[in-house]
């Protein structure tokens, strides 16, 4: 028979799991908007099958559709635009707001516009929007806990539709003193737990996983950007510098139209927020955060003496001359600048309580030594020496303070001034270090200082618990150094770049390494074989010109969940029967990849993703889609997009696509989908479409989405490969 319980908890899942019986092989269909309970729900068999969003196309026809019955003129078609990128894919938004535009009597795109503007006010006030409202509410208040809310309300601060790293949210959430510190548990760890439960809800949508599967890169639903936004200026929690009220509130932030950002509210406007600043004129914000060009405001954030945070990454019109009085900023916890700085001023050192320097978007090549004495400082970012003076190692050690709480060093360049390696050994709290290395060869003077560095770092770890990770770059040169490095060292993740002619003894003699990368190493063969001693690794990633020669046979890699292989030769890996018993995500990126390559997927069981890039030809694409529908898990087919490294980031990045990109295919027009009068009215199958996901609607889903509410649950439990949120469980019993 077949069971369908609509938005089940995780507490009744386990009151009445125990019911249903595997030998009667019955249908279970289970929905929820969460993940963990989606997860609880399918482990011992399940499948999980994650609605997406709308996509742009499809958007776009459902709020025609619904408005514009007899179609519309292409200066109207090109305001609504606004409110389609607003709603960002969500059905119940895009009907709420066809229902306000019904009411109007003659209707424009400027209107439309100004509609999309005023959102926020009329989701607050108009009838229209009750459902909506309703929704959204409901999402923020069964949030647990006040610091978490206000967690999700701070996110309002960056511009709508931006991506934001899950680091530098986390770093201002404690920064800003918004996460409460629980027994046993770090401030991080619980700011930690706290994102995860945003993306566990689908409050905050993910964009691309890091290799251990947390979230690296996130978003915010443009409805729900926009309802958090407007609470908080009704709240006096954030605002634009251009509020005429800005004293008041707590966070301020300059979004510059003409940088491409948008400005979501009425109270906008386009005079510069220095048109509107006293000279006398003080400033309780707690922080600022600055997008685009902003002329003569950049130097106004020395008036508010209070700020925690100064993110001035985007700020493209900032100057060194700019920062000359920053050391009034006592209070100052966290500082980004962007690519327009040149030079940090010596007096950085008056910053006492800053705990996070991020100066990876600057040019900023030579750090002073000052920075390395600030007391509390604990994330270092960016790509630098120290400065170029010698000092004795008696001089070097009365920088640092006497407790360095330094965790994050990410990193600096190892030259012939050997101060930072020096300096590691003493500072104990090290958690995470990235080095690129000038020179390795055999006459280099830093060579005893890497090599010393690193052993002691590696060591050091043995009476540590958690993430140590470190990344070695050595370029042009080679990293043969690492073969005198000493067995039993501690490390869970290990990324090295440049070539090698062994493969270091030390790296498989690592038993706690969960996370390795090797690219550009030249490694083959035997060398490569090597690896599979390592029984606890998770993830493995391998970035080279040709990997043919590596033979993975059975019983290898017992523990790998991930593997990730970027290659230019479409001769992939041999996998034998039996290897890699517990993989479930398998990335296979090379853009002349043909076919499966001799890749048999079937001998995973627990297989539930394989990406591509996007790059790869149409019938490279149905061929493993075909392959993955045979399979009994019926993973996915993903497509990631190659994005060329810059001067600052040597090795090869690929972020989520939504698609394979071979060919671009015509857009859709409003007479090819039929839209029913059925989907529109009935609100079930609106709403539940309503949680996301990286990937695209494909066809089945689509179908879904445009069907008739009966059809829906027949589409559901047939899909075989779709890329699907965490709102459906389907479980065999």
């Amino acid at each position: 028979c077949l069971i369908v319980i609509d938005d089940i908890n995780k507490q009744h899942w386990d009151a009445i799991k125990s019911i249903f019986h595997r030998e009667t092989k019955s249908r279970i269909i289970v929905t929820t908007s969460l993940q963990s309970v989606a997860n609880a729900c399918s482990s011992g068999g399940g499948y999980v099958y994650k609605m997406s969003i709308l996509d742009a196309e499809l958007s776009k026809v459902l709020l025609m559709k619904k408005v514009f019955f007899q179609g519309c003129s292409p200066e109207l078609e090109r305001g609504s635009t606004a409110i389609v990128e607003k709603c960002d894919g969500l059905p119940l938004a895009l009907v709420s707001v066809a229902k306000f535009l019904l009411g109007e009597n003659e209707l424009t795109g400027n209107h439309c516009t100004q509609v999309c503007r005023n959102l926020g006010l009329h989701m607050e006030k108009d009838a229209d929007f009750t459902k909506l409202q309703q929704v959204l509410v409901n999402n923020y208040i069964s949030l647990s806990g006040y610091p978490l809310r206000t967690s999700l309300l701070y996110t309002s601060v960056f511009p709508n539709g931006r991506t934001i790293s899950r680091n530098t949210l986390i770093r201002r959430w404690l920064a800003e003193g918004y996460v409460q510190c629980q027994y046993k548990r770090s401030d991080h760890e619980v700011a930690d737990e706290n994102f995860r439960e945003l993306i566990d809800r689908n409050i905050i949508r993910p964009i691309d996983a890091s290799n251990n599967t947390k979230v690296k890169t996130c978003k915010t639903h443009g409805i729900m950007h926009e309802f958090m936004l407007h609470k908080s200026m009704s709240d006096n929690f954030i605002t634009s510098l251009r509020d005429q009220n800005r004293s008041k509130f707590r966070h301020l932030f300059i979004q510059n139209p003409a940088s491409g950002s948008t400005l979501g509210l009425n109270h906008q406007h386009t005079s510069t927020a220095s048109d509107n600043v006293s000279g006398s004129e003080k400033f309780r914000a707690r922080s600022l955060t600055i997008f685009g060009n902003v002329e003569e405001s950049a130097s106004e954030f020395c008036r508010c003496e209070l700020l925690r945070v100064l993110d001035l990454q985007e700020c493209n019109d900032l100057e060194d001359d700019h920062l000359k009085d920053i050391h009034k900023l006592w209070h100052l916890k966290y500082l980004s600048l962007g690519g327009t700085i040149n030079n940090l001023p010596r007096n950085i050192e008056k910053l006492h309580c800053l705990e996070t320097l991020d100066l990876r978007k600057t040019k900023i090549d030579i750090l002073p030594y000052e920075v390395i004495g600030l007391p509390h400082l604990a994330h270092l970012l960016g790509k630098f020496k120290l400065g170029k003076k010698d000092l004795k190692m008696s001089e070097l050690k009365k920088l640092l303070p006497k407790t360095c709480k330094l965790k994050t060093l990410a990193g600096f360049v190892a030259d012939e001034n050997a101060g930072f390696l020096q300096l590691m050994a003493h500072m104990n709290e090290l958690k995470k270090v990235k080095i690129w290395c000038e020179s390795t060869g055999a006459d280099s003077k830093s060579l005893p200082h890497i090599s010393k560095a690193v052993q002691k770092f590696a060591q050091d770890g043995m009476d540590t618990t958690g993430v140590r990770s470190l990344s070695l770059d050595f370029g042009n040169s080679t990293g043969d150094f690492l073969g005198s490095m000493q067995e039993y060292c501690y490390l869970s993740s290990l990324k090295l770049r440049g070539r090698l002619s062994v493969l270091p003894h030390f790296v498989t003699s690592l038993c706690g390494l969960t996370e390795l990368c090797l690219s550009s190493t030249n490694l083959v063969g035997n060398a490569l074989s090597n690896l599979c001693k390592l029984r606890y690794l998770l993830y493995l990633k391998l970035v080279e010109a040709d990997l043919r020669s590596f033979v993975i046979k059975n019983g290898d890699f017992p523990s790998l969940r991930r593997l990730c292989l970027v290659v230019q030769s479409p001769v992939l890996p041999t996998i034998g029967k039996g290897a890699l018993p517990y993989l479930v995500s398998l990335q296979l990126l090379c853009k002349d990849l043909a076919d499966l390559s001799g890749i048999k997927i079937e001998y995973h069981d627990c297989l539930e993703e394989v990406a591509l890039d996007s790059m790869v030809s149409t019938k490279a694409v149905e061929t493993w889609e075909t392959a993955a529908k045979k399979h009994p898990k019926r993973p996915k087919v993903l497509f990631l997009k190659r994005i060329d490294p810059s001067e600052a980031q040597s090795s090869v990045k690929y972020v989520a696509a939504d698609g394979p990109m071979p060919k671009k295919g015509p857009s859709i027009e409003f007479s090819q989908v039929q839209l029913t009068q059925n989907m529109l009215q009935n609100e079930c199958i609106i709403r539940s479409v309503q949680s996301s996901s990286v990937n695209k609607p494909n066809s089945a889903l689509k179908k879904i989405i445009v069907s008739e509410p009966h059809q829906a649950a027949s589409e559901l439990s047939s899909a075989g490969n779709g890329a699907m949120p965490p709102s459906a469980s389907i479980c065999n019993s």
